[in-house]
């Protein structure tokens, strides 16, 4: 083979891993975008992280159990909204979506002394 076709086969290569690398970074940014949209909140170590947090009403956040072998079970009980996720398995995500402004109490029907305290504006 020539140098010319050397030189425009590395060329190519060369445009197609910079297009990969390229669309892996901006892939990259819309998770973690998604991510901070999404409000993510973790369950481990029988407590909530973050323990409290301000959204928007109608706003979502997904509770995950981090934990590797602890079922957690979410709940709000509030007049002006009620939730329930039901038993959360290890490694499980659970989406709350919040209708109305408030203040509400995130527990935890397996670990009582789990709270999460969620204001909603």
């Amino acid at each position: 083979m020539s140098n010319d076709l050397f030189t425009l086969i590395a060329r190519a290569r060369a445009a197609g891993l910079a297009f990969v690398l390229g669309a892996n970074v901006a892939g990259l940014a819309v998770l973690a975008s998604q991510a901070q949209s999404q409000n993510i909140v973790s369950q481990k170590g029988r407590q909530f992280a973050p323990g409290e947090m301000s959204i928007n009403k109608g706003a979502t956040i997904v509770i995950v159990n981090d934990d590797g072998d602890l079922r957690h079970h979410a709940y709000v009980d509030s007049d002006k909204f009620k939730f329930d996720s039901g038993d959360q398995e290890p490694g499980s995500k659970t989406t709350v979506q919040f209708p109305v402004a408030g203040t509400f109490d995130v527990l935890c029907a397996i670990h009582p002394k789990m709270k999460l305290t969620v204001h909603v504006k």
